[in-house]
Formats: C-alpha cells, structure tokens, sequence
C-alpha cells in the first residue's frame, strides 16, 4: 500500500507518484524559455538576409522578447497562484509554441518582432509556473535538493544549449527551425503535463493587485528597455536616462504599494527574508557577469579563431557537463549541510576565476585545449554551483499560494541581470575597441588585436562584478541552513512570523 501525505494545497500525493517525470517535464519547458533568449542569435544574421531589414532595426529581434519577458514575469507568477498551476502551464507552452510558429513562418520583419514579443508574453506565463510546480511537487529537502541541482543546471546552462542548437539549425537547415523547434519541445511538455501533472486550483482565490500589477510591469518595462536602448544608444541619451529613472521610481511606488494592499502582488515578506533575499541577488548578480562568457567569447572562437556555428557551439558542451555536475552536487549535497552562506560566494569566486583566467590567456592564437577549455570548466563549475544552490534557497519555505510569485522573481532577477549585462559589458567592450584603434592605428591585423582586446577587457570586468557579487551575498545571507518552520511542509501562506528558521550549520 502506498502512503499518503498531504501537501499544502489541499491535494494529495502518493508515494509512487509521477514527481520524478514531473521534473523531466518543468525542465524541458525551462530550457525552451532559456535556450530561446540565445537560440535566436546564432540564426539572426540569417533571419536578417532573407527578410531584409537594416541593422539598425536587428536588436529588436532580441529586445522584443526581453520586454515582454522581463515585464509581464510577476503578473504571470501570481496567475499560477490565482489559478490552476498545471492549466497555467499548459496555455503558457501552446501559447509560446504558437507564437515561435508564427516567428518561424514570418515574411516581414514586423512580423517577426511581433512574434518574438508573444513569445515573451507567454514565456513570463510559462517560466514561473515552470518553477513553481516545481516547488509543489517536492517537498522532501533531500529530494528537493537533487530536482533543484537538474532544474538549476537547465536555467544556468541552457544559455550554452542554444549556441549549440542554433548554430546546428543554422547551418544544416533554416534560421526559421530556430523557432519551429520550440513546436517539439512544446508538444512533449504538454503531452506529460497532461498525462502526470495533478490540478492544484487553490481553494481561496486571492484577487489580483491591479495597482501593483501596472506598477510593477510598467518599471521593468522601462528598466529593460533602458538598458537596451543604452546598449544601440548611448548612457548619456535623454531616452536611456529618462527610462531608467522612470523605471526605479516605478519600482520604488511599487514598493509602496505592496506595503498596503491587502493582496499584494508580490508580498514582501518574501525578499525580505535573508535567505531568499540573498539567493535573488546571486541570480541577478551572476547574470550580469556570466553574459561576457556567452557573447564574447562567441565572438571570439567565430571571428578570431574562425570557427563554424556548430564549432562554436560544441565548445561549450564542457562548460555545460561542469554546470550540470556541480549544480547537482551543491544543491543536493552540500546545502543541507551547510546552507549557502558558504556556497553562493564560492560559486561566484570560481566564476570570476575562470573569466580571469580567460582574460589573462586570451589571444589571437590561444588554444582551446590549453586555455579554453579549463576556463569554460572553472566558469561552468562556479555557475552550476550559483544556479543550483540560489534556485532551491530563492523559493524554499514559500507556501503554494507564493510559490508562483517568488518563482517569477527568480526569473526577473535573471532578466533584469542579463539586460545590465549586455549593456554594460558591450558599452565597455566598444570603448576599449575604440581607445586600442586610436592608440595602435588602423590596418587587418590592429583590427583583430583591438577586438581580443575588447574581449578581454569585458572579461575582467565580469571577474570583477563576479567577485564583488561574493562579497554582497556573504554579507547578505545569513549563517546556517533554511528549513521550513515545521518540517518538510511549507509553512501557510497566513503565517507571516517567522516563515523560515534557521540551524546552526
């Protein structure tokens, strides 16, 4: 006979349930939603040559989606809380597979930025709940450990996955299959949700904070199209000032707001906990780093060491094996036993090592086998350790009617991080690019160096955030290891004194 035991929604699970093919099934529709954000850059010189626009108008193939994304994440976390989680899932995958079908049919550029941007509307439905069905199904700490180490290798390595799966596309057969391939991982995502995931429609529905909603989604908006517009513009543009400031003040009404409602939509009590807190600025933080390893070292093994599109991408299947190795290993391991106090600001100093030890081996001539390759290994160990620990901590000891929600922060942070990011680092990268020309002259081979110089210099700037990362965190977080206030249940969402309790390590 199989025991039963009751969880917080009011459903109930069996010993032998499916959880196990439940995570197989959160992950295949995480790495969509991750691997579409770089999937699409490998096939956009492509997208561009057969629908003909300028390259000007290029960024807004990849901002689109970061907008609506990046926008609408906390709105799509709470649905998963006001509603069915698993219906909510389910319309997420078909509508994000519709809209990737309709990127991959496209006839005018329009139509393609109009695509991109429903994909991003429905991949903030898909993400959260993604994560929070995850934060449902397992309870145990020791199993909870091991599918957040699997789901955190996914979020921290599926970056990598789409270098290699766009390049392949690309090359062997459409840019327009960088998109329909989402059709694919749809189908067997909804398939098993349909067949193993259970309905946990929430006995109470709490109402929606509409003044919260608009405030919230209307200052990520800005904030991330800031940081883009400062990436094509420039820092000291009207436009790029004028949105961020609107943007942080937005935010910071939002703040204000959420302090008074009687629903909020996203409940305080959630990042002002130390633990949870922490962990969401090692997602963000790590984020802002770790996007110099996907874009410039992209660049560097196709323009200066001449690689294909497949090349490129396979060289970073070793940094994928580390972040699935350590990912699986911290999170199921080694937080129990130590909290992540420990290992947030280890998992960041190993990044930042690794981006060091690329910059400081970076030239036209350097060899994958000798420094490449143990950089890529240094950096993916660091990143596993950081995915995997930060996305148990960041959403531990939240009951179902939050886990939704502080799901959908842990993406934010993501989103928020790689729009810094790609501005900052690009910003720098241009800069020193430029300042090599002026001071070396111009000519092929000037050219070359200056621009492995751009690199480097973007690479020790990641190092530096990365190490500066660690010292936040370690002083953020707190010592010992989070639990759930009475046991492997999570504690509900009514109780507000004291949601986690802390051990000494």
């Amino acid at each position: 006979m199989s025991s039963v035991t009751p969880v917080k929604d009011g459903q109930q699970t069996t010993a032998n349930d499916h959880r196990w093919l439940i995570l197989v099934i959160v992950a295949v529709a995480q790495l969509m939603v991750v691997l579409d954000a770089t999937v699409v850059n490998i096939a956009l010189p492509s997208a561009q040559h057969a629908l003909g626009f300028p390259n000007g108008d290029r960024q807004w193939v990849v901002t689109a989606y970061a907008l609506a994304f990046g926008s609408l994440l906390l709105l799509g976390g709470r649905l998963g809380d006001m509603f069915s989680r698993k219906r909510v899932f389910i319309v997420g995958l078909i509508g994000f597979a519709l809209s990737s079908a309709l990127g991959g049919a496209a006839q005018s550029f329009e139509m393609l930025v109009t695509a991109r941007a429903l994909q991003g509307v429905f991949g903030a439905i898909l993400a959260p709940s993604a994560l929070g069905t995850l934060v449902s199904t397992f309870r145990d700490p020791r199993e909870r450990g091991r599918a957040f180490g699997v789901f955190g290798s996914v979020a921290g390595g599926g970056g990598a996955v789409g270098l290699i799966l766009g390049g392949v596309l690309t090359q062997y057969a459409s840019w327009r299959w960088t998109l329909y391939v989402n059709l694919f991982f749809a189908a067997i995502a909804v398939a098993g949700a349909l067949a193993y995931m259970q309905s946990n429609r929430p006995d109470t529905r709490p109402r929606i904070d509409w003044a919260g909603t608009v405030l919230a989604s209307a200052g990520l908006f800005l904030i991330v199209f800031g940081f883009s517009h400062a990436e094509t513009a420039s820092w000291g543009s009207a436009v790029t000032i004028g949105s961020l400031v609107a943007g942080v003040v937005l935010l910071a009404a939002f703040v204000l707001v959420e302090q008074r409602v009687a629903h909020p939509l996203l409940p305080l009590r959630i990042v002002l906990n130390r633990f949870r807190g922490g962990a969401y600025l090692a997602i963000g933080l790590s984020s802002i780093g770790v996007f110099g390893i996907f874009l410039f070292l992209t660049y560097y093994v196709q323009l200066t060491l001449g690689y294909s599109p497949v090349k490129s991408g396979l060289a970073f299947l070793p940094m994928i094996a580390a972040i699935v190795a350590t990912s699986t290993i911290s999170s199921g391991v080694l937080l129990p036993r130590t909290g992540p106090r420990p290992l947030l600001p280890a998992g960041l100093l190993v990044m930042a090592g690794g981006l060091a030890l690329l910059a400081a081996r970076l030239g036209l001539r350097t060899s994958y086998l000798d420094w490449i390759l143990p950089g890529l290994l240094v950096v993916g160990a660091g990143l596993g350790v950081v995915f995997g620990v930060a996305l148990n901590t960041a959403t531990y000891g939240t009951g179902a009617a939050d886990a939704g929600v502080a799901s959908a922060l842990v993406n934010t942070n993501q989103q928020i991080g790689g729009s810094i990011g790609t501005a900052l680092l690009n910003t720098i990268a241009a800069s020193a690019l430029a300042s090599y020309v002026l001071a070396h002259g111009r000519g092929p081979l000037v050219l070359a160096q200056a621009a492995v110089h751009s690199y480097v210099v973007a690479f020790w700037v990641s190092a530096a955030i990365l190490a500066g990362s660690a010292v936040v965190c370690a002083l953020v977080l707190p010592s010992g290891t989070a639990a759930p206030a009475a046991g492997p249940v999570a504690v509900p969402a009514a109780v507000t004194r004291e949601e986690m309790t802390v051990r000494d390590a």
